[in-house]
Order: C-alpha cells, then sequence, then structure tokens
C-alpha cells in the first residue's frame, strides 16, 4: 500500500471504514523501516492535504537539535536527519501529551503572523496552518507529529483533529514497534559483527538445509571450498563420509529445533583436502516460532572455526591494552598464529635481533615469559574486538576448484 491509495479528506464528509482502514494500515506497516514510515507519513500528507508531514524526536542533552523524518517537496524527504529544533523559540512546547492542537489553539491569528517562529522558519517553506501532536511513547519520550498545509489551504477544522486523534494510537503503537526492531537489528547486528571479529564463520540454515544467511568469514570460506562448499544453495561436505556425518548433525538439529529431541552432539570435525587441520563445526538448534511455518524460516546456525586461519586485531585495541607499538603489535599477532620467532621476523621482513627486541618489549609489557603463555594472553584478550582499525584477515589460499557460489545474505 502506498500514499497513492489514501483519498485526501472532503469537506463535509464523513471517514468511511475503508479510508480509516488504508490509513491504519499503512500506520502500522510504519513500523518495518524508515522506508515504511515515511510512506505512512506521506499518507497522513496526502489525506490531510498538507504539504508536510514531520516527526520531530528530540536529541537528548543536545540543546536546539532534533531528529527528523520529513515527508513532502523537501530535499531531506525519506531521510532520518539531524537539523536545528529550538523549543525554546516554538509556540507549541509543553502541549498536553497525545492531545491535537492546530496553530489557533495556540495563538490568535495575528500573534502566529508576527511569531518569530512563524517569520524566520514556517514562511520560508510556506507552512502557514499547522496541526499537531506531542506523541508519548514508552522508551522514546515524546515524539512530536506536526502536519502542515500553505498559506492558500483552509485551515485545520474540527473533522481534521477528530481523525488526527482517532489515528494517534496507532501511530503511536508503529513508533513503539519501529523502535523496538531497530534495538533488535541493532542488537544482532553488534552480535554478529562481534563473531566475524573472531574470525568464527556462522551459516544459517531453514528447515530444508538450504542456506539462508552467511557472514562475511563464512562465505570466504566456502569460496575457498577447503572441505565445506554449497552446492545448489544448499551446504555439503568435501568427503561422503563427512557430508554424511554434516547432515546427520543437521537434521539432529532440526529435530531439536522442533522440539522432538535434546540435541545429542553439536560438534562436528571435517576433513580439507588440503590437508590443513580439520575445521570444526558446531550446530546449534534455533528456538521455535510454534505460529510460524513455511520454508524461509531460520532453524539451525551452524559455527564454523578454521583454526589454521589468521586473526583479526585491532591495532589500537592492542595498544590501549597493553601499550604495544604499531612494530610490537605486528609480531605479537604473527606469534599468537602459530610462527616461531624466526618465521615472524621473515614475514614482517624485520631482522631476527629486531624481532627479539621486540619480544623482550612485549614479555615485559604483557607479564609474560614464554612464547606460549604470550599466544594465550592474545587469543583470550579483546584485541580482536575493537570496532575499528583491523587488520586485513589472511586465509592461506588453497588451490583447489572453486564451485560458483549464490550469495544467500
Amino acid at each position: 500500500m502506498t500514499s497513492k491509495n489514501v483519498v485526501p479528506v472532503s469537506d463535509n464528509e464523513q471517514l468511511s471504514l475503508t479510508e480509516y482502514d488504508e490509513l491504519v494500515s499503512i500506520l502500522q506497516e510504519g513500523a518495518f523501516d524508515n522506508e515504511a514510515l515515511t510512506r505512512a507519513l506521506d499518507a497522513l500528507r496526502v489525506y490531510f492535504r498538507g504539504n508536510y508531514v514531520t516527526l520531530i524526536l528530540k536529541v537528548v542533552g543536545i540543546e536546539e537539535l532534533g531528529l527528523m523524518l520529513v515527508a513532502g517537496n523537501y530535499k531531506e524527504h525519506g531521510r532520518l536527519c539531524y537539523q536545528a529544533y529550538q523549543e525554546g523559540s516554538t509556540p507549541f512546547g509543553h502541549q498536553p501529551a497525545d492531545t491535537v492542537f492546530t496553530e489557533l489553539d495556540v495563538l490568535s491569528e495575528a500573534d502566529w503572523q508576527t511569531s518569530h517562529y512563524y517569520r524566520e522558519l514556517c514562511r520560508n517553506y510556506n507552512v502557514y496552518h499547522l496541526m499537531g501532536a506531542d506523541i508519548s511513547t514508552p522508551d522514546s519520550g515524546l515524539v512530536r507529529l506536526r502536519i502542515t498545509r500553505p498559506h492558500n489551504s483552509p485551515e485545520f477544522d474540527a473533522r481534521d483533529r477528530e481523525v488526527c486523534q482517532m489515528l494517534l494510537p496507532h501511530l503511536r503503537r508503529s513508533l513503539h514497534m519501529h523502535n523496538l526492531l531497530n534495538r533488535s537489528e541493532m542488537i544482532g547486528t553488534l552480535y554478529s559483527q562481534a563473531i566475524t571479529r573472531l574470525s568464527v564463520a556462522t551459516i544459517v540454515l531453514d528447515k530444508g538445509g538450504s542456506v539462508l544467511r552467511l557472514n562475511a568469514v563464512a562465505q570466504e570460506l566456502l569460496e575457498r571450498a577447503d572441505g565445506l562448499k554449497l552446492v545448489g544453495g544448499r551446504l555439503e561436505a568435501t568427503y561422503p563420509s563427512d557430508n554424511r556425518e554434516l547432515h546427520k548433525l543437521i537434521n539432529e538439529a532440526f529435530a531439536a529445533h522442533q522440539g522432538q529431541r535434546p540435541l545429542e552432539r553439536d560438534a562436528l570435525s571435517i576433513s580439507r583436502p588440503s590437508g590443513e587441520v580439520n575445521l570444526g563445526v558446531v550446530a546449534e538448534a534455533m528456538p521455535s516460532v510454534d505460529w510460524v511455518e513455511g520454508k524461509g524460516q531460520p532453524a539451525v546456525v551452524l559455527y564454523v572455526r578454521d583454526s589454521v586461519g589468521r586473526s583479526q586485531v585491532n591495532n589500537t585495541v592492542a595498544k590501549q591494552l597493553f601499550n604495544f607499538t604499531p612494530a610490537e603489535t605486528a609480531l605479537a599477532l604473527e606469534l599468537a598464529n602459530g610462527l616461531s620467532l624466526e618465521e615472524a621476523a621473515e614475514n614482517l621482513n624485520i631482522m631476527r635481533n629486531t624481532a627479539r627486541a621486540h619480544l623482550r618489549a612485549i614479555f615485559s609489557k604483557t607479564g609474560v615469559r614464554r612464547q606460549a603463555e604470550l599466544v594465550r594472553v592474545m587469543l583470550n584478550s579483546v584485541v580482536a574486538l575493537g570496532g575499528s582499525q583491523l587488520a586485513p584477515l589472511k586465509i592461506p589460499v588453497v588451490t583447489l576448484p572453486r564451485p560458483r557460489i549464490r550469495d544467500v545474505r
């Protein structure tokens, strides 16, 4: 549904059940994302014959700044943007929550025309008539709704106010759900990024065994086809015996997902044609939602770790944790990836004596005395979880036939 389906309000005409249903439906759809929310605002703009509909969220702790979403003929249409919001200068501050008002409820027409707010802001955008409400939400405070009309349009009347008041509860629920979905997506993204920084491949499967989602580590792992690969959107192991065990593990996880029986085992070792150390696979059944059926629902997640893959490290975090220099960080990472001091020096193109000097400094700063202890400290620290300046993820290239991979993200 788009705002084109919404019929503008006509004078002396009652709101029909069909019109009300269309408005409520598109407001509910606004919970999904900013694009859907913009369509909902635009539907209100069309229905009320306005030129703009704006949602304003006051930014806590920052004076004269608001987070706005605008629908209308505006350069920032449909985009969340921070703009000046001088709450002290607006005549519409401190209105009763969840109550519709117009400019004439707050000011006389003469006072409105001569107000600083109208002359310096509204008039520049041909905003003359205004209807609004400060909508209370459970977790975002007051969200200010403003519907405006140009100077040559009629003012908002009692019927406009009545319809707007009827729609406020639906818009409030849509905004609340919008916030909850955004929060859930943000948390999921943060967890996904953390898993990726730890160089763990994640593969999400549906009930039919088809791959729904891969993270970047899994995509690179499957493209190399060294032990695991994608065939027609389904996960397969290179060797038949491993492939049987893999699908047996996945089927057991499916059964656990459906609540048929607990998952008796959750790990598997996958051989690699390259001869490198086996891949480690862990299966986990995802919580089942009883009232959701059909394909495309996440059922099982597989975590795959390549024990010979190189770690990622945040140089800034390493410096903050251990006060390493960039050269010391580079050496510590090479050692954590299993290289000897001589091999690390060769990789970094430095003299062995220089590497030994760096190692002594590293030992002093970390309080360890042996290289094995340093590896343990590095691998168990949070250096891989920093959010920026990640060292490149270097994985040895294996010369194997590469099947055509379909992006299933």
